[in-house]
């Protein structure tokens, strides 16, 4: 009779700053895992602004497979690049703090590393929101006319090979091989460490078995310098790699060029009495019947639809003119 082997041991990393309110679920629901291997959890800590700090050290102080380190600049991938450093084990899985594990993701995700061969192997970002408003941020993340359908918001793509996933279980080995995130790239850098991967000859695996819930921003300011932010850092990705450009990417950065492009020339149309500068004014229009349009077929509840056009309309302009203007120096 064959032995069986024992679980491969898992590190657990996790970039965190400003987490107060999410922490505390995340890191329980980590510890919570039924995976009969070795486990820990790495918190690299950023500053903060909150009492993330106080929490993380109370979780390492309460259980000795909690660690933390500093991370100075407060930069995720530094911060994941701190944790990657202090791990002791050969599978790194990435959680963030606004994430929390579904049972058994662990367990799955390594068998789906064995099993596959994959470098990178994760599932579905389920964006799960408790307020009206979040609950409208997580309706538009989940559907195609928010974010545009990527394959990771959706339980219904099929399992096998992708362009990259949400967070994701790696192999330590080919993290190293290809250098680690990229501590250039302050967002995107999930999406351009698969890319790297996928170029090395690596495989990326998608499962809808593994999901995560996800807790959405709760604020329109949170929200709009998040995606201001993403688009920037969007722009850079394509910079850099510019076969990668899609209109999935391409589509806010136009619609918000053509859209106040249009209302100004509409506008001065209308002051010079030129007609067809007037006409211009039904770009905008377009966009506005298509924001109320998606708004009624986005799957969510009464008072989270009264929210969405809102949502959707802070979404694709931030995203927008992040990517016009590009990323930061």
């Amino acid at each position: 009779m064959t032995a069986r082997l024992s679980p491969m041991s898992v590190s657990v990393v996790m970039p965190v700053r400003n987490e107060e309110q999410h922490l505390e679920a995340a890191v329980a629901r980590v510890l919570s895992q039924d995976y009969d291997g070795e486990l820990e959890v790495i918190l690299a800590v950023g500053p903060s602004e909150d009492a993330t700090l106080a929490i993380a050290q109370r979780l390492a102080d309460a259980d000795a497979r909690v660690r933390v380190v500093d991370n100075p600049s407060g930069y995720t991938p530094s911060g994941l690049n701190r944790a990657i450093e202090a791990a002791r084990h050969d599978v790194i899985v990435r959680v963030d703090g606004h994430g929390e594990l579904s049972p058994g993701y662990i367990r799955r995700a390594v068998e789906l590393l064995e099993r596959t061969g994959a470098a990178n192997v994760g599932g579905v970002m389920d964006a799960v929101g408790r307020t009206p408003f979040e609950r409208a941020v997580a309706a538009a993340y989940n559907s195609p006319y928010g974010l545009g359908g990527g394959g990771f918001h959706h339980r219904d793509t099929p399992e096998g090979p992708a362009d990259t996933v949400f967070l994701g279980v790696f192999r330590r080995e080919v993290l190293e091989e290809v250098g680690g995130y990229d501590e250039g790239m302050h967002r995107a850098q999930d999406w351009e460490l698969n890319y790297r991967l996928r170029s090395a000859g690596h495989v990326v695996y998608f499962s809808p078995d593994l999901h995560v819930t996800y807790r959405p921003r709760s604020t329109f300011r949170a929200l709009a310098s998040q995606f201001y932010l993403t688009g920037r850092w969007r722009r850079e990705v394509v910079r850099r790699y510019p076969e990668t450009a899609s209109l999935r990417y391409l589509a806010p950065p136009i619609a918000v060029a053509g859209g106040f492009g249009g209302l100004g020339a509409g506008l001065v149309g209308l002051a010079l009495r030129h007609r067809l500068l007037g006409l211009l004014l039904f770009v905008p229009l377009v966009y506005v019947v298509f924001n109320l349009y998606a708004s009624t077929k986005i799957p969510t509840d009464a008072a989270a639809r009264l929210r969405l056009p809102f949502v959707l309309a802070v979404m694709h302009t931030c995203w927008g003119l992040g990517f016009l203007r590009g990323a930061p120096e």
